[in-house]
């Protein structure tokens, strides 16, 4: 990890750029996605109303460990008619590591409606009420296709990956050990309440939202290289995992930027600026960003297509490109495939 030139004023954020123990089994942001997506079409695929309801049960347990970290232990004692309060889109946890963890809106979301169907009556008070050994199975079977090693496939990893997740995110590793509820505080300098928790968590589940749904393709990392010119500049940033993005800005943007060696910065790229290239096809080109991996996801659109693809590193892409691409390039979910991107098409800004 580098460490920023003298005179510059300004540290990278240790949050996101700490090195995760090899001890510490998690998983990256795509294999999350994919089994989320694995969960999700799972459910989507029952044939009946009753087995939707079942399913369901699982999804939301699913959520619920996905985004607050609990132990499962923990999940399969909530009671969903006192330990939720929807209205404030909060859980809460009971035992020797009481708390209450905000919840995303999409998770209040489902919950509510499953709550309120007259199908689940019969249920409530015992809708996570679910045995071990099925969870655990559901997981080993959802993780199946997803190229997810089998020992990652399990609600503790998942925990751990929220936990990795939070602090990459720039949560403060206090809040993370309140929310998961650990017994021993790591830190003895800082403290926080109850309410700054709770303000803390729900700053970043708003950010972690907005993020989703805006620019797709976000670098952070740090300045590992810094070649000037007399009209631009060259900055090479590499991430947590060693992914590295060139960009090329004006000298002016460089200088207002206040650029130095060590520096935390977001490399962007807009999703039509991604270039998709099957290798066997590669031809010349002066794009000093080439990504290759695997086609995740294609999502085909009346006019535009959006394709996701996965690096090795975890990381994934997203290319916008047209239809009639996706057809002549014949691109489909487990394709090998290149993403590439000039340097004067990212776009360099401070956290």
């Amino acid at each position: 990890m580098g460490i920023p030139a003298a005179g510059t004023g300004k540290a990278p954020k240790a949050a996101r750029m700490f090195q995760v123990p090899d001890t510490v089994k998690h998983l990256s942001l795509a294999q999350l996605d994919a089994l989320t997506r694995s969960f999700r079409d799972w459910l989507l695929a029952a044939r009946d109303t009753r087995t939707r309801q079942g399913r369901m049960r699982m999804w939301l347990l699913f959520l619920l460990l996905r985004h607050t970290g609990m132990r499962l232990g923990e999940a399969l004692e909530l009671d969903d008619r006192e330990d939720f309060d929807l209205a404030r889109g909060v859980v809460r946890v009971r035992g020797e590591a009481s708390r209450e963890i905000p919840l995303p809106v999409e998770v209040v979301d489902g919950l509510t409606l499953f709550f309120d169907d007259p199908m689940s009556m019969e249920l409530r008070g015992q809708v996570f009420r679910l045995d071990q050994g099925y969870v655990r199975r559901k997981f080993s079977e959802r993780g199946q296709g997803t190229d997810i090693p089998r020992d990652l496939l399990n609600p503790r990893v998942l925990r751990h990956s929220r936990a990795v997740e939070l602090l990459r995110g720039g949560v403060p590793l206090v809040v993370v050990d309140a929310m998961l509820g650990h017994q021993n505080p790591s830190s003895q300098y800082v403290s926080f309440s109850d309410a700054d928790t709770r303000r803390i968590m729900n700053h970043y589940i708003y950010k972690e939202r907005k993020m989703k749904t805006s620019a797709r393709n976000m670098f952070v990392g740090q300045i590992s290289a810094i070649r000037d010119g007399a009209i631009l500049s060259e900055v090479e940033v590499t991430t947590a995992s060693g992914l590295k993005v060139v960009s090329v800005i004006t000298k002016e943007s460089f200088q207002n930027l206040g650029l130095a060696m060590g520096m935390t910065v977001i490399a962007t790229v807009k999703a039509p600026w991604v270039v998709l290239v099957k290798e066997d096809s590669m031809f010349k080109t002066s794009a000093r960003n080439k990504f290759c991996g695997k086609i995740s996801a294609v999502n085909v659109g009346q006019i535009a297509a959006e394709v996701v693809v996965d690096l090795a590193d975890g990381t994934n892409i997203t290319s916008l490109i047209t239809d009639e691409s996706v057809s002549k390039l014949d691109l489909k979910v487990g394709d090998d495939i290149c993403a590439m991107v000039k340097a004067f098409s990212v776009i360099l800004t401070l956290e």
